[in-house]
């Protein structure tokens, strides 16, 4: 791919400085998803829940899959390219985005440059999440939400057509290879960064601008023999000590069960290790802490750990699940975790904007509209009308598979971003409405 010229044009001292990109055709994409990384499918998300006709989002894909959309120029503020439709007529498409104003740009190169895992993140075309978490801490949304990829088209369409549609499933691709691309779009190009972050982060270890200074590297480095050193990083644990053998000795308390209590040292221990290691791991400060479990959640997850039959029958009393629904549970935390667990025990509503959403998205779900299962809706699940299947919708915007066995809805596999990507984990006749009736 030629990333082509980044061409500079210098304004009034002190202004910004605008960039431009172009980047040549890509090639038909058959076979292939337009997004792997988080944010390119995070911009197609923003297309998707802003589209109001899914036929043009599906005639849209079959444009940038066939390589029907020429050379994308990337601009603060708009991407523009030239798309061929099936009659070789060809349609200037535009999708603008709003640009980050100075002073927001401001809070985000502070933000940068006080983390050196963020820099080290754009130097190797990475953008974790914690970094567009921080920014969105600091005021700053770098990634498109619902309503922000504003179309304009030679076609006349006043809503994203075939032809912009075509646009942002192709960018997506360029997005995987360089998020650089996304902060163009949004008004910085990739050299000025670069040479700002450095004067700027050398600027804040300077100290605070009120006068207060800290102490210079050079004494610090000078006084080294009588400070005292900083201790060596603990080294790594590969795996959890054998916890003691409590039997044989002292008869326990009443109410004391010694596996149990053998169980949970040897789980403290493992869970202690992961800690260990997550924390030695290269950009933990940059990413936000775990949420706390619950007392029911933590009973899951300790079952999932190889509680044994007997423990895990405790678990399941002390969390008010009987047996089977702790099985049920203990194979949802297993596909998911937490957000496994609640696909299972929670059923909830969406609240109307989403679930505009989400019905948008299952309808441009597959492109062969024959393909498509007659699905029955309530509340967050969608169950394959006359077949023992079911879709289930996630707060954060996946799709869990369920299958109905026993009687029951049980889970069938890991979550997915694409409800049509999460049926293959059912059998055909069961996604297509062959197998058992449920709801």
């Amino acid at each position: 791919m030629n990333t082509g010229d980044e061409g500079l044009m210098d304004r009034d001292e002190g202004a910004v400085v605008a960039a431009e990109r172009t980047f040549e055709a890509l090639p038909a994409a058959r076979g292939r998803a337009f997004a792997q990384s988080w944010w390119g499918q995070a911009w197609l998300k923003a297309l998707e829940d802003t589209a109001l006709d899914t036929a043009q989002l599906k005639l849209g894909r079959r444009h940038a899959r066939a390589g029907a959309v020429g050379a994308v120029t990337v601009r603060p503020g708009r991407i523009t390219a030239v798309v061929q439709d099936g009659d070789r007529t060809r349609h200037r498409s535009d999708v603008l985005l709003q640009e980050l104003s100075a002073a927001e740009w401001d809070r985000f190169l502070d933000m940068v440059a006080d983390r050196a895992g963020h820099i080290a993140a754009l130097l190797d075309r990475d953008m974790p999440p914690a970094l567009v978490e921080d920014a969105a801490a600091a005021g700053i949304e770098l990634l498109p939400g619902i309503g922000d990829l504003e179309p304009e088209c030679s076609c006349g369409a006043w809503d994203h057509c075939a032809h912009s549609a075509a646009l942002c499933y192709q960018l997506a691709r360029l997005l995987d290879q360089d998020p650089f691309v996304l902060l163009l779009v949004r008004g910085r190009a990739e050299r000025e960064l670069l040479d700002e972050l450095p004067a700027r982060s050398a600027s804040r270890a300077a100290g605070p601008a009120t006068g207060e200074a800290g102490v210079p590297a050079a004494e610090a480095y000078a006084a080294r023999d009588i400070l005292p050193p900083l201790p060596a990083p603990p080294p790594p644990v590969d795996a959890p000590g054998a916890p003691p053998v409590l039997g044989g000795g002292t008869p326990p308390a009443p109410g004391v069960e010694v596996a149990a209590l053998e169980f949970l040292i040897g789980d403290a221990a493992a869970r202690a290790r992961r800690m260990l290691a997550d924390a030695s791991a290269d950009g933990h400060p940059d990413g936000p802490p775990p949420p706390a479990l619950t007392p029911a959640q933590d009973a899951v997850r300790m079952a999932a750990a190889g509680a044994g039959a007997a423990i895990s029958a405790r678990l399941a009393a002390g969390s008010g699940r009987d047996p089977r629904s702790m099985a049920s549970a203990v194979r949802a935390w297993e596909l998911g975790g937490a957000a496994g667990l609640a696909a299972l025990e929670e059923e909830w509503t969406p609240e109307p904007g989403a679930l505009a959403r989400a019905t948008v998205r299952l309808a441009a779900a597959w492109e062969d509209d024959g393909a498509r299962p007659r699905l029955r809706a309530a509340g967050n699940r969608w169950t394959v009308v006359g077949g023992a299947a079911q879709l289930r919708y996630g707060r954060d915007g996946r799709w869990w598979p369920y299958r109905k066995e026993g009687g029951r809805w049980e889970p069938a596999g890991p979550a997915s971003d694409d409800p049509a990507g999460a049926l293959v984990w059912w059998p055909a006749q069961e996604r297509d409405g062959g197998g058992a009736a449920g709801r």
